[in-house]
């Protein structure tokens, strides 16, 4: 990316599915990017669907923020909100969902925006109707459009018979049928709008290769940001005692948690003294609640916490879980939460593999099992637990994560990549 001209200001229009006040990883990930972008001189506006995540219903206390309205947000960017389908969390329903979004967004951007004009359009994956709005937004501007890839897509359409452990009757079952039949062109069509685009911004250098192979020229990648964590304090790990397992995150499908509640059931069969609490909200977790009952596991699944809580969490866990389900694909993904729990200098237990593993191995973060091997992460459970020292991590750790993962190096990256885009755009 030569002649870089940064420090312009530049007319920056995101299209996004999910968005504060929001709570998830792209809604972290561009809250910190916004912060940066706003806070020196950019004009960022935001076109998303009313705060409806993750319940599928309009989030209590924001009834000022439905569809047609515009409001600031909170590092001043404005935010146009468009409409949502109400849904209770299937592919089909939430495919459905995305594409009512994607549709209204381009409306609006046709529209006007009340007479602003974006020098550059963003859109934001994982909703794949975004991506087409994002590429029809930039047309009808005649900006450049740089399509953000957050995980391994089209790829992780291969496994979307996973996506739901299964299927539901009735509408919903119908709706994951069409689903499942929209889906089965996407892949072709998503590889089509990413060639399309000036840009493509991926998360990691793995995923960035790939799509380089496949004639994407301008592929750059912006980390997600390891995001703090008010008022963490660490706490000195007791020798002895319960191991403390912590997971604080989405349940989604991708987690493969199923894999966790499972080992902790068969490490406390093995003798060992332990506890696994799971912290967050998502598709998975009526089953994974289920799971537990099922196998008598200690487990406990508590409510999602403010982000200003999550401090008493990690000071409570001796190690915090990672997990991603053993597809393909996901070994080209790095979650958002490693970054955060490597900044905090908090063990790991890791069940990742490809470029999330590397990190994690090569740092001294902490321990990896492979995705979806109960057996194995019982065994690694039982491990620490009879040798706490090895919950120590080591310093290289945190030091990687302020080099690679650093919220206003990244949104500075980000900032300069947007502005060469529409310094080059029509060259």
């Amino acid at each position: 990316m030569a002649d870089r001209p940064g420090g312009i200001p530049v007319k920056v229009l995101l299209l996004t599915h999910y968005y504060a006040p929001e709570v998830g990883a792209p809604q972290h990930r561009w809250s910190a990017l916004a912060r940066h972008l706003c806070g020196t001189g950019h004009d960022l506006h935001v076109v998303a669907p009313a705060p409806h995540y993750p319940t599928g219903r309009l989030l209590p206390g924001h009834g000022d923020e439905v569809r047609g309205t515009v409001h600031q947000g909170e590092h001043g960017e404005v935010v146009h909100r468009v409409a949502f389908r109400p849904h209770r969390g299937g592919v089909g329903d939430r495919l459905a969902d995305e594409a009512v979004a994607a549709a209204d967004a381009v409306r609006i951007v046709r529209a006007g925006l009340g007479g602003w004009k974006p020098d550059v359009v963003v859109s934001t994956v994982p909703s794949l109707p975004m991506l087409w709005a994002g590429e029809q937004a930039a047309r009808a501007a005649g900006a450049p459009f740089v399509a953000e890839v957050r995980d391994a897509w089209p790829d992780l359409l291969e496994v979307t018979d996973d996506w739901d452990d299964a299927p539901r009757p009735g509408v919903g079952g119908r709706a994951r049928r069409r689903a499942r039949r929209w889906l089965s062109f996407a892949g072709p069509w998503t590889t089509r709008v990413q060639r399309r685009a000036d840009v493509v911004v991926t998360t990691t250098e793995s995923f960035a290769d790939v799509l380089r192979g496949r004639g994407m020229r301008e592929v750059h990648v912006i980390r997600n940001a390891a995001h703090e964590v008010p008022d963490y304090t660490p706490v000195p790990r007791p020798v002895a005692g319960e191991l403390r397992v912590l997971y604080a995150g989405t349940m989604g499908r991708a987690q493969g948690l199923s894999t966790a509640v499972r080992a902790a059931a068969l490490a406390q069969q093995r003798g060992v003294h332990m506890i696994l609490r799971l912290v967050g909200s998502g598709a998975d977790r009526p089953s994974l609640q289920r799971l537990a009952r099922e196998t008598g596991g200690p487990v406990e699944i508590l409510d999602p916490v403010p982000r200003q809580r999550m401090a008493e969490q990690y000071a409570w866990a001796d190690t915090a879980l990672v997990s991603l389900r053993p597809w393909p694909a996901l070994e080209w993904t790095v979650p958002s939460k490693l970054y955060e729990i490597m900044g905090l200098g908090l063990h790991v237990t890791a069940v990742v593999a490809g470029e999330a593993r590397e990190i994690v191995e090569g740092r001294g973060a902490g321990d990896v099992s492979a995705p979806g091997d109960v057996p194995g992460l019982a065994s690694l459970w039982e491990s620490l637990a009879a040798d706490r020292d090895r919950l120590t991590v080591r310093a290289s750790a945190r030091e990687w994560v302020e080099e690679h993962a650093h919220a206003e190096a990244l949104g500075a990256h980000y900032a300069d990549l947007l502005t060469w885009a529409v310094a080059s755009h029509g060259r």
